[in-house]
């Protein structure tokens, strides 16, 4: 017969058990949990085209409708009626290591924002050469690097503005859709229609069909590895391989890519390439081996892959133009879509990863998706 003090106690233990249990499920539910912002939230449009994170963790997303900060609880939305952003159609956010935001227009020009003060430079009132923006990279000297679609590159150090044109430069085209920077400093920006420029500051050096390996003259996407070789998508003539004399062309006949069309391209830790293709899914190139993935041999979701994240444990965050994302971890592959996940919409434009390891993604249709991922 158990005493009352022991029914008790018995009692108490199961209780307690009971609400570990409890406390293990709640806890791994929210680890699993997505969460999403659009309409049920003061996210300003639910297209999203960049997103940045600060010093302090704050999410910067930009959108089709404006700009907005997000802390984890509160919104702030930054709009051409409440604010001195000069254009509600942001394309990029830069963040420099004064924790300045850089934001780029598509038809407004540059945006500066300290957190109190805006500043604005349009082709009206500064050096800057265009209005629609398309890309915002920053050197080691904390030059502002500015691709537009019109206007050609320019150089911006705070004070100066540097503009590079085909009227006043070896720029080969106006229309700049890439830029990346080698460890000696070299700029190395991608044209539609004038190929590849490598510029070291005062000289100019043009790489393009007629008079090189490059196998296309629109260049979409840079990278650069340890090694220095620079690895040039193309958007139809497939990729190239330069390091700095010898070009090496990889396409659908001679080699394992599987679309001449390439979007993305992303370098791992071990120096693995990563190739998103508007049409062949998803390759990995480790320089002398062509793996491919895509809807036919793999969990890809989707044959179009538009963008390429890789996480602190090295898995890879595929996000696609109509499948939804995918994680890899090199062996198996999970796929998130609307119709089994949190998230919202099918069509991934963007994907920043957190310090905590969150991943937010932004959608062309349904808005911003939080997930940890774990």
């Amino acid at each position: 017969m158990f005493s009352q003090k022991k029914f008790f106690r018995l009692k108490l233990i199961c209780l307690v058990f009971l609400l570990i249990i409890f406390i293990l499920n709640f806890s791994f539910s929210q680890t699993k949990e997505w969460v999403v912002y659009n309409a049920n939230s003061k996210l300003p449009s639910d297209t999203i085209s960049a997103i940045a994170i600060d010093k302090r963790g704050n999410i910067w997303i930009g959108s089709k409708r404006g700009l907005a900060k997000f802390d984890g609880i509160n919104w702030t939305v930054y709009n051409t009626s409440n604010s001195g952003l000069p254009h509600n159609e942001v394309r990029t956010i830069v963040i420099d290591t004064l924790d300045n935001k850089w934001i780029g227009t598509w038809g407004g020009g540059l945006a500066k924002f300290d957190d109190i003060n805006w500043t604005v430079y349009k082709k009206s009132n500064s050096g800057l050469p265009s209005d629609t923006i398309w890309r915002i990279i920053l050197d080691n000297f904390g030059n502002k690097w500015i691709a537009t679609a019109s206007g050609g590159l320019a150089k911006f150090d705070g004070v100066n503005w540097t503009v590079y044109k085909t009227s006043n430069s070896g720029l080969p085209s106006n229309i700049v859709w890439s830029i990346a920077i080698d460890g000696q400093g070299n700029k190395w920006i991608g044209t539609v229609g004038g190929g590849l420029a490598k510029f070291d500051g005062v000289n100019w050096t043009v790489y393009n069909t007629s008079n090189s390996g490059l196998p296309w003259n629109t260049v979409s996407v840079i990278a650069i590895d340890r090694q220095g070789n620079k690895w040039i998508g193309t958007f139809s003539g497939g990729l190239a391989k330069f390091d700095g004399v010898n070009w090496t062309v990889y396409n659908t006949s001679n080699s394992g890519l599987p679309d001449n069309y390439v979007y993305e391209i992303v370098i791992d830790g071990q120096g693995n390439k990563w190739i998103g293709t508007l049409y062949g899914g998803l390759v990995k190139f480790d320089g002398v081996n062509w793996t491919v993935y895509n809807t036919s041999n793999s969990n890809l979701p989707y044959n179009s892959v538009y963008v390429i994240s890789i996480d602190g444990q090295g898995n890879k965050w595929i996000g696609t133009l109509g499948g939804g994302l995918a994680k890899f971890d090199g062996v198996n592959w999970t796929v998130y879509n609307t119709s089994n996940s949190g998230l919202p919409d099918n069509y991934v434009r963007t994907i920043a990863i957190d310090a905590q390891g969150n991943k937010w993604i932004g959608t062309t249709n349904r808005g911003l998706a939080k997930f940890d991922g774990t």
